[in-house]
């Protein structure tokens, strides 16, 4: 099993920047996906970017072009770098872990949350 904490939330002005960290202890970090969703009031949690085991990433299309999943194998971290932010950006986010075992299950893992305040 795997925890999570996250960091580096805050408020910050339309067109600023924010990064996030997430540092996970209590497994092997390299045998998860990792990735980060967000929550916005009244609306359902999405995923924002998702960095694979092996480096490969993927976005959402509203934050393709301005944040950036990277992960450090070394220190057990994930970053998202969030650059030109917006105001629809403000939500709380979330740090994932997904472990693919080898019969396909898969077991989640979630952060406590940060919250990003976007002012426009």
């Amino acid at each position: 099993q795997v925890q999570l904490v996250e960091s580096g939330g805050g408020l910050v002005q339309a067109g600023g920047s924010l990064r996030l960290s997430c540092a996970a202890s209590g497994s092997i970090f390299s045998r998860y996906a990792m990735g980060w969703y967000r929550q916005a009031p009244g609306k359902q949690r999405e995923l924002v970017a998702a960095i694979t085991s092996g480096g490969n990433t993927n976005y959402a299309g509203s934050v393709k072009g301005r944040f950036t999943i990277t992960r450090d194998y070394a220190k057990n971290v994930v970053h998202l770098q969030m650059d030109s932010l917006k105001p629809e950006d403000t939500a709380v986010y979330y740090c994932n872990a997904r472990l693919l075992r080898v019969d396909w299950s898969t077991s989640d893992y979630w952060g406590q949350g940060t919250q990003v305040t976007v002012s426009s």
